[in-house]
């Protein structure tokens, strides 16, 4: 069923300001759940609000953080004082922009802080402004490295997103494990298997049971070359600054009360510093025609449409600009956080 946009940015937004977040820092994280619901990115959309309105209650999440920003040219740190992930990513974009106006790139390691949403939301700010943006964050202990039962790593999402003359800039928004932690949730929480490949069992064995993943270990895309990327995302995102590793970290799915210390890191740069933005946005966009173009050929000539990276995101998004598609089982858990909370549950009411 479908829901109305506008109404469920609103529930979620009076959701978070119950646990004493303000206005605009809940706005802000509404929008970063109800944007994934709209792109298909469920497992980062309003099936995280009951999760951050727990930890927000029990201590895991602050709701009125005191970030710290240490700054040194085109560098710099971020103490997020365990605020949520959107108010904390925010704060360090905003420096990121500055800081590239000045010196053409900028990067910045980020500490003590929460799950981020998904990480488009991020980067669609920097390709909007010509830049070009690189993102990772470090998770709670999910999967296990190639060749290992054991969750050392996390899902160590990766985004990279550059800007494009074309219709939909070029993102590639992924975890580094087969499926997200978020999906195995969705999918638990719907009643559904999860697909085969995606995870081992407590012994070992592959398993499409989401209980048996969570009990047991999510795989690396891409068996060891997957499994490279993501130790050195979790590098990257953590060993720039005191953030603490998956394997010594309690993630809040778990305990709400866990102060997760989750580190990201994020480089930007100016196309217009390169081969100039107008030259490399019209350079990216052929990329992207030269990928629509490469599907097998038909007997009439024309070819099978190949997908860019993002453009399925983006698609969707402006499908379901208005209203949006929501699971049941979703809906069942919103509506009874609504209840607990004495939130208005009008917005969880389907429009078509």
């Amino acid at each position: 069923m479908k829901y109305d946009v506008t109404g469920l940015l609103g529930f979620a937004s009076a959701a978070l300001q119950t646990q004493h977040v303000p206005a605009d820092a809940a706005r802000l994280t509404a929008r970063s759940l109800v944007q994934a619901d709209q792109r298909g990115i469920n497992s980062h959309g309003l099936l995280r609000l009951p999760l951050y309105v727990s930890a927000l209650r029990e201590g895991g999440i602050k709701a009125n953080p005191e970030p710290v920003l240490r700054a040194n040219g085109a560098t710099a740190t971020l103490n997020g004082d365990a605020g949520l992930g959107q108010v904390v990513m925010q704060r360090a974009l905003d420096w990121a922009v500055q800081a590239v106006a000045e010196h053409g790139i900028a990067a910045i390691s980020v500490d003590n802080s929460s799950h981020y949403g998904a990480g488009q939301f991020w980067t669609d700010q920097l390709v909007a402004r010509g830049l070009v943006g690189f993102l990772t964050s470090s998770t709670g202990p999910t999967v296990a490295p190639y060749g290992g039962v054991s969750t050392v790593l996390g899902t160590n999402p990766l985004t990279i997103a550059m800007p494009s003359a074309g219709t939909d800039p070029l993102t590639a928004d992924m975890a580094t494990s087969n499926g997200a932690f978020g999906k195995v949730m969705a999918a638990k929480q719907a009643g559904q298997p999860i697909p085969a490949g995606w995870a081992v069992d407590a012994q070992g064995n592959p398993t499409t049971d989401p209980q048996g993943a969570i009990d047991g270990a999510l795989v690396p895309f891409g068996d060891h070359k997957g499994s490279g990327v993501s130790v050195l995302l979790e590098g990257l995102a953590s060993a720039l600054n005191t953030a603490t590793y998956a394997f010594d970290t309690q993630d809040i799915w778990d305990n709400p009360a866990s102060r997760m210390n989750n580190g990201h890191f994020l480089i930007a740069f100016d196309t217009e510093r390169f081969a100039g933005r107008s030259a490399v946005e019209t350079k990216v966009a052929a990329l992207q025609d030269a990928v629509h173009g490469a599907g097998a050929r038909a007997a009439d000539g024309s070819r099978a449409a190949v997908l860019v990276p993002g453009q399925k995101e983006y698609t969707l998004q402006r499908e379901y600009a208005a209203a949006v598609e929501l699971g049941d089982a979703l809906v069942a858990d919103l509506r009874t956080l609504a209840t607990g909370l004495d939130v208005d549950a009008a917005a969880l009411t389907a429009v078509g």
